[in-house]
């Protein structure tokens, strides 16, 4: 895969130069024929070929004496130019603003020589001109305009063309192959340490990785991040797992347990010879192993419809302090709560809450069962209910931190209780059913100080 990559980058590379060689070569003849097109197109733009030509309009011959007009001389003084006129042997005849140097008497490659090159003041250039039998030489100093001479042979071009061009196109291509194969190792190193940390997740190995700095850290860190959220996943995956078969087990074990009590005493009631003493007591034995089976299904039941947010609440308008008020009542009717030391305090006499009256008490019982069940029996215990808020508080053994951590999660039973009989979801419900009214409920504990449940409802009403 990583070869690949820089296989698949270089190739890249080549094509690039290759285009960018032919496009480099078709925009130079181009250029090269639009200059040439131009300079055709320029032909009758007020150049200095055309001043000289058309000079002649200036220049009076009569009976072989020539002369320029005072026109004329004003036109070559405002071109800071001269001008020399010749004869038909190449004899000057007349001249005006001449440098000194210049010559009295042009051969044919004298006058081949200064239109070609310039062999008078630098900067000058020469152009010829003639009208009738007169010929004119004019020099115009600092015009701009500087000749060119190209000795060329088509031959030689394509010699040059086919000796050194080959050479060319291969070290143009070598160079391309070394620069792209160098980016290409800079570019593709990161992506196939990309490539690789994905295989890792892939695989859920959630090693840590060193980020690198440039073009892709952002990416490196977003895959760390997500290997940091995956393996956290996976983890709590893994211990929830744990959590929920140890639960299994917990409830496999408390079915089996009443489930043999009513197998074995219905066996017995099956026997001959009991007393009506004997078959009431068995009869009840049964029915009460029946209904903590009925209870442990009906918790699984309920709990099942929180997680998926399924439970249907009948909302009413309640009184919250007499609500509470009932539920201690009742607690301490109950036989094995009779004892109990329970306080009730509230700040008003009437805190209405718009609340399911069942379900909320079957999450404010499970907290005042768990102050009362998990403590000594000297506990003491006091309820307050305040404007928004109630409060269950006790002096108990209290909850360890680490226990402390995993209080609402459900299939968890605490270290420090001696009672087995419940089913490890009873903390989990409770605090379902308060969220599911729209409220919060917190738990705060020290160990051998005690233990306080705090549960935030709606905004109230007082009276």
């Amino acid at each position: 895969m990583k070869w690949r990559l820089t296989a698949r980058f270089l190739l890249s590379i080549l094509s690039i130069v290759v285009i960018v060689i032919f496009v480099n070569t078709a925009i130079f003849i181009g250029l090269m024929v639009y200059q040439q097109f131009n300079k055709f197109n320029d032909a009758t733009a007020d150049t200095e070929e055309i001043f000289v030509r058309e000079f002649q309009q200036y220049i009076d011959v009569n009976s072989g004496q020539s002369s320029v007009r005072k026109e004329g001389l004003q036109q070559l003084h405002q071109r800071n130019a001269w001008i020399q006129l010749l004869d038909a042997n190449g004899q000057v005849i007349d001249a005006y603003f001449a440098p000194e140097n210049a010559l009295s008497h042009y051969a044919p490659i004298d006058l081949i020589q200064v239109y070609k090159y310039e062999e008078y003041e630098a900067g000058t250039t020469v152009y010829v001109g003639s009208k009738d039998n007169i010929s004119y030489l004019i020099g115009i100093k600092g015009s701009g305009v500087s000749r060119l001479v190209v000795h060329l042979s088509a031959a030689s071009i394509l010699q040059l063309i086919g000796k050194y061009g080959l050479l060319i196109v291969i070290a143009d291509l070598l160079v391309a192959t070394l620069v792209g194969w160098l980016f290409g190792r800079t570019l593709t190193k990161p992506l196939y340490a990309m490539i690789e940390r994905i295989q890792h997740l892939k695989n859920h190995k959630h090693m840590p990785i060193k980020v690198p700095k440039g073009l892709y850290r952002p990416v490196f860190e977003n895959l760390s991040e997500v290997s940091s959220e995956l393996a956290a996943h996976e983890q709590e995956r893994k211990r929830l797992e744990m959590m929920r078969e140890e639960w299994i087990s917990n409830v496999s074990h408390d079915m089996k347990t009443p489930l043999a009590s009513i197998r074995g005493y219905a066996e017995l009631l099956n026997e001959r010879g009991l007393s009506l003493n004997e078959q009431t007591e068995y009869a009840q034995i049964i029915e009460k192993q029946s209904l903590h089976m009925q209870d442990l299904l009906d918790d699984l039941n309920l709990t099942m419809r929180l997680r998926h947010q399924q439970l249907p609440l009948t909302l009413t308008e309640v009184n919250i302090v007499q609500f509470m008020r009932e539920i201690v009542i009742d607690t301490l009717n109950t036989p094995p709560y009779e004892q109990a030391n329970i306080d009730f305090d509230a700040t008003a006499d009437v805190i209405v809450h718009s609340i399911d009256e069942h379900f909320m008490r079957r999450a404010v019982v499970n907290f005042l069962y768990n102050a009362i069940l998990h403590n000594p029996p000297d506990v003491c215990v006091h309820v307050l209910v305040d404007a928004n808020t109630i409060t269950i508080a006790d002096n108990g053994h209290g909850i360890s931190a680490e226990d402390l951590t995993h209080i609402f999660e459900r299939y968890y039973r605490g270290t420090n209780t001696e009672q087995k009989q419940g089913t490890g979801l009873g903390t989990a419900i409770a605090r379902d059913i308060i969220e599911a009214h729209g409220g919060t409920v917190s738990i705060t504990s020290e160990e051998q100080k005690g233990t306080t449940v705090t549960i935030q409802l709606h905004k109230v009403s007082e009276k």
